[in-house]
């Protein structure tokens, strides 16, 4: 008999401020930090409209955070954000929105975020090297760092079946632990950069941008157009690394006055990282030029060419010389660890909230002895598993970032339509500066996305063909469960 029909017991609140605020900036503190600003810099090429981007993304984190609040103390409940669609929208759209979280941006990121942490592990330890291959048939592969990937998501999956206990102590230490480290890195980048003159360099022309490709030195200047398809681009980078904020409102059955303590932890958490990142990028400022070359000595790539793109670590051996290269990789293989903990905790019980309305399995619905949904998270688990070995969770993640900016935007919305249809709902916190704030996200997400939709067609398309198609599957679903209801009649 499984561990679901013996002894359940309910959610219980023993998530505080502290908790909720160490899940919303330790799921979105990942890989990305460390990686994405040397793409955004190829394409911008400048210090100013490279800070730009993250500034940018860091204010519609939190006009989408401070929007949210206030859906969180009207409806604090298990399920977040596909509750507050489906009060404000239907079923349907609330379904639509599970559908794309279960396919691709719950579990491509964990997918992504496990095998970042397997790549960083192979750079201590060799055996687990993506190019280390376990077997392969034919076009297919699979890896040592696949294999330790999924090994990630299983173990913490594993652990946080346990009970809300032990996730909750991970999450604590683990994030708290790479605060400190990304701080201690930039404190150290600061005392060192200050002597390269590299900053003044890097804001002699702030915002003279250029492009320049992976593989080659040469850079472009950008007119008007060209730099707002750059711009729009580059903001895919520093959006998805600001990603996962949301994800504490999926456990607000186990917070403690969620109706407070969500609202204060969004704004907290998000508000922590983006004054995180800014810094970060800063520090890489202050260690490199940001134009760089595809060849020549670390200084010469800058943080354009970074080696494989990883700037987080070309600044760790600008201070700390070649041992910076494994600091780098332990900071990240500590950072990507809490991440997935913190987004395996929280993401399965918006799918035990969607069971329990019939719209997923239905043992996913009940909790085991512990208290927490576990058929819900091996699940979870086990598509996440599949994105690692499929080798197409980078696309995923593309795919992804468009269909979840769009929900972002249509949960906001959800808010003016809540306003109108429940005038009389108890709003324990109601949105500072209202309709401005949420209608400001409106328009600046919508703005990335119409600029996402016309520069990156290919990808923001196949996002909307896996939300789209999941519109069939909901009617699919509630066709069998009328036949089914007839058959038992």
């Amino acid at each position: 008999m499984s561990a679901e029909n013996n002894n359940p017991k309910p959610l219980t609140k023993k998530l505080g401020l502290l908790d909720a605020t160490l899940i919303v900036s330790g799921s979105m503190i990942g890989s990305g930090i460390f990686l994405v600003s040397a793409d955004m810099s190829r394409g911008l090429g400048s210090a100013g409209w490279l800070l730009l981007a993250w500034v940018l993304a860091g204010v519609i984190t939190l006009l989408g955070a401070l929007s949210y609040g206030e859906l969180a103390g009207m409806m604090p409940k298990a399920g977040g954000q596909y509750v507050y669609i489906q009060k404000a929208f239907g079923k349907l759209t609330a379904f639509v929105y599970g559908w794309t979280v279960f396919t691709v941006i719950q579990t491509g990121v964990i997918a992504a975020v496990a095998v970042a942490f397997a790549k960083y592990t192979g750079q201590i330890f060799p055996w687990w090297n993506e190019n280390h291959e376990l077997l392969k048939i034919g076009a297919f592969s699979v890896s040592w760092a696949q294999v330790l990937a999924i090994f990630l998501i299983l173990f913490l999956t594993a652990i946080n079946t346990m009970g809300i206990e032990e996730g909750k102590w991970l999450q604590r230490l683990f994030t708290v632990s790479k605060v400190l480290a990304i701080l201690g890195l930039v404190t150290a980048a600061f005392l060192i950069g200050g002597k390269t003159g590299y900053l003044a360099q890097n804001f002699n022309h702030a915002f003279e941008a250029a492009s320049s490709p992976e593989t080659e030195s040469n850079w472009t200047a950008l007119g008007s157009l060209a730099l707002l398809a750059a711009f729009g681009t580059a903001m895919v980078g520093s959006l998805f690394s600001s990603d996962a904020w949301n994800n504490v409102t999926f456990i607000a059955a186990e917070i403690r006055q969620p109706e407070k303590n969500i609202p204060r932890s969004l704004f907290i958490g998000t508000l922590l990282v983006t004054l995180l990142y800014l810094l970060a990028n800063m520090a890489y400022l202050s260690l490199l030029p940001l134009q760089g070359a595809s060849d020549g000595t670390l200084e010469q790539q800058g943080i354009s060419h970074a080696p494989f793109g990883r700037v987080g670590t070309s600044a760790a051996q600008m201070i700390f010389g070649e041992p910076g290269v494994i600091l780098m990789a332990i900071l990240i293989m500590i950072s990507t660890f809490g991440c997935n903990n913190g987004m395996i905790l929280a993401g399965a019980r918006l799918f035990s909230t969607m069971a329990k309305d019939g719209l997923f399995f239905k043992r996913a619905a009940k909790t085991n002895k512990n208290g927490v949904p576990a058929t819900a998270l091996w699940a979870q688990a086990t598509w996440a598993s599949v994105l690692c070995l499929s080798g197409s969770y980078g696309d995923l993640l593309n795919y992804c970032t468009f269909a979840s900016l769009v929900f972002y935007i249509v949960t906001v919305a959800g808010l003016f339509v809540l306003r109108k249809q429940e005038p009389g709902m108890e709003r324990p916190y109601k949105v500072i500066a209202y309709p401005i704030v949420p209608a400001a996200y409106i328009l600046l997400a919508g703005g990335v996305a119409v600029c996402l939709l016309v520069f990156k067609t290919e990808n923001s398309m196949a996002g909307l063909g896996i939300v789209a198609l999941g519109a069939p599957v909901y009617l699919l679903l509630q066709r069998f469960k009328k036949s089914e209801s007839e058959a038992g009649s």
